[in-house]
């Protein structure tokens, strides 16, 4: 069985000498993690509310104004 661990050991050894290091790999996992971080704010970016967001009771008391000329006489 130890042979067998040893082998393995070696093989993924021999692995990182060829392929790269493990700072590559560590790359490679912040990189990936960040893309989820932008994939994730993305999309809850655009799932709101089909209209926008609501709008606050001054905005709206300022555009039934604009839109009521006769409220301005009152």
């Amino acid at each position: 069985m130890a042979i067998i661990e040893d082998s393995r050991v070696d093989r993924i050894e021999t692995l990182f000498a060829t392929q790269g290091s493990v700072m590559s790999l560590l790359l490679l996992e912040a990189l990936g993690a960040l893309l989820l971080f932008v994939f994730i704010v993305w999309w809850t970016m655009f799932s709101g509310r089909k209209n926008g967001e609501l709008k606050s009771d001054s905005e709206s008391l300022a555009s039934s104004l604009e839109a009521d000329p006769k409220a301005d006489k009152k």
